[in-house]
């Protein structure tokens, strides 16, 4: 037997056994997680030094610097809340989605229940093994993690104090040793997605290259997103403050995010315009990738109102039509273009983005409406920045990733996107035989009952 299939054998059977420990239990040893990673952040932060350190030395791109880094700001602080926020949510397993009498005293019923395996691949942000851990155990499914190469030791770390910590509890809590496993080799990702019979749903957290990959590898359903190319358009009937604010927020607050703003389509209608880009460029040093158009009538009315110098020149290039709304930047750059209508605008979306989130700012609820109908996104604003495409500010506690396929989970996948359902029936002896269609003569009941009762498992 492979060691592989070793892996994805054990995780099959901690699976078996998690899903049907209590709510109570699998929160609990959440709480043990959180302290212990407390408890060890200084060790932590060493290895997550050296793994910069590495990453540094390697010229890995800022971008991903930026994701790397565990201890910058308040990631680290956040990480622990997510996982006490995800243990404090409602049991997402055993939720009765659907109740119907069949007969008397035969029942019907959807109810909610883990996925089961999971193969999670991430990359750079280490944190993410805190995540995908509470959600896989509150959610009652196991999970197989592997991180980048360039996070190896803050990988390591992790792993080892959360591993620690389930063995140390599993008489207590029930949570089995097994429950979630991580694997550092690229060779074990490629063997585990071969392992379909075991594994029931693989999720990328990375690059295009990376998703693309991982979804030509495996017969094994993947969610995730391959591109984070985010719009935000800006109607003629747009509150200029509104505007200026959201955009800002959108391209600067974290650029690096899947969830920041690449492409800005303007509606040239809109009064004074031009202070969307002049804000985001002097305050955010953000470079504008525009069309001729928009440079040229941007650059004019700047020099019209003698506020062009050399900080908007250089911050004002030529787009590339080929490539620029077709991708991520990732850094402090846009792509910007002109269009004269909702309707342009959503065309634009629909055959540039990657589904993932896009936004538009005006004060026309029939123009808002027809853009939220309209754009074939998982996630569609309006007057909001597109960086609230978030599992912690859904308010799912934390988030596996985001999908951008239409079928099971779309948008930022929390524990609802963990559980898939089952149908179970309570019966008392009857048979098909007895009924209309199958030889008998008994007419079914389907009545509707309430669902808002929960089987105890």
């Amino acid at each position: 037997m492979s060691s592989a299939q070793q892996i994805a054998q054990r995780a099959r059977m901690a699976g078996n056994s998690l899903k049907t420990i209590s709510n109570d239990n699998r929160s609990a040893i959440l709480y043990k997680i959180r302290d212990a990673l407390k408890a060890g952040a200084s060790d932590i932060e060493a290895a997550n030094k050296l793994d910069l350190q590495n990453a540094k030395e390697t010229h890995l791109s800022d971008s991903l610097l930026k994701r790397l880094d565990l201890f910058k700001g308040d990631k680290f602080e956040t990480m622990l809340q997510g996982i006490k926020d995800v243990a404090d949510l409602e049991d997402p397993v055993g939720k009765i989605k659907m109740a119907r009498e069949l007969d008397e005293g035969l029942t019907l019923y959807q109810v909610t229940a883990p996925v089961g395996v999971l193969l999670v691949i991430f990359e750079s942000r280490p944190e993410v093994i805190a995540n995908i851990t509470a959600l896989c155990i509150k959610s009652g499914n196991a999970g197989i993690l592997k991180g980048g190469k360039e996070s190896v030791n803050t990988f390591r770390e992790m792993s080892r104090i959360i591993n620690d910590t389930i063995e140390k509890n599993e008489k207590e809590t029930g949570v089995p040793v097994g429950a979630v496993q991580l694997i550092e080799t690229r060779q074990d990702v490629n063997d585990l997605l071969d392992q379909d019979e075991y594994i029931d749903l693989v999720v990328p957290r990375g690059s295009n290259a990376l998703v693309r990959n991982i979804k030509n590898s495996t017969k094994i359903p993947v969610l995730g997103h391959a591109d984070g190319i985010c719009s935000v358009y800006i109607d003629e009937e747009a509150d200029l403050e509104k505007a200026k604010r959201i955009v800002f927020d959108a391209k600067t607050n974290y650029p690096a995010g899947c969830n920041a703003m690449e492409t800005l389509l303007i509606n040239p209608s809109c009064p004074n315009w031009w202070e969307v880009l002049e804000n985001v460029t002097r305050k955010g040093d953000v470079t504008l990738h525009c069309m001729p158009d928009v440079k040229k009538a941007y650059l004019d009315k700047l020099t019209q109102l003698g506020t062009s110098d050399d900080v908007i020149k250089t911050h004002t290039v030529d787009v590339d039509e080929k490539h620029d709304f077709d991708k991520e930047f990732l850094s402090l750059d846009c792509a910007v273009k002109f269009v004269n209508s909702t309707e342009e605008a959503i065309k634009h979306i629909n055959v540039h983005s990657s589904r993932h989130t896009d936004a538009i700012v005006t004060e026309n609820k029939d123009s808002a409406e027809l853009f939220l109908k309209g754009v074939d996104s998982s996630g569609v604003y309006w007057n909001a920045s597109t960086r609230f495409a978030d599992g912690f500010r859904y308010g799912f506690g934390t988030e596996v990733g985001i999908s951008t396929s239409k079928i099971h989970a779309r948008g930022p996948v929390g524990l609802d996107g963990l559980v898939s359902y089952q149908y179970q029936i309570r019966g008392n002896g009857q048979i098909a035989g007895d009924y209309l269609g199958a030889g008998g003569n008994r007419a079914f009941i389907h009545k509707d009952l309430d669902v808002t009762r929960k089987i105890t498992l």
